[in-house]
Order: C-alpha cells, then structure tokens, then sequence
C-alpha cells in the first residue's frame, strides 16, 4: 500500500479561491467505494481499511494502463 496519495481528485471542480483542490482523492473515494464488499467477510476494522485500500491500488494501477 502506498503511504502518500498522489492520486488525481475525486471531484475535481470543488477547488477554493486559491485553487487548491478540496475533498478527497480518487484514491480515497476508490477506497470509500469498495467497503461494501469488503466488509462482507472482514474480521477486523484496520483489516478492512487495509484490503479497501489494496482493492483502490489495483484500481487506479487498472485505470493508468487504459
């Protein structure tokens, strides 16, 4: 798992006046996405978190290569 997101924004029109961009990454909201299933059959709240941002990884690894 990576430590540092530098996924691109989820939501990339939600910027303030200085044009920072505000909310959460592609890489979160990929994470945010696959609890549903994740949680089906998880033993452990840091294991869930852990296997949600496994799954967003491989997402945006699949994303880079289309």
């Amino acid at each position: 798992m990576s430590t540092e997101d530098e996924s691109d924004p989820a939501f990339p029109s939600d910027s303030n006046r200085y044009g920072a961009v505000l909310g959460m990454t592609l890489r979160d909201y990929f994470a945010a996405k696959a609890l549903p299933v994740i949680l089906v059959d998880s033993s452990s709240a840091e294991e869930t978190a852990k296997r949600s941002y496994q799954l967003a990884d491989a997402m945006l690894r699949a994303r880079s290569q289309s």
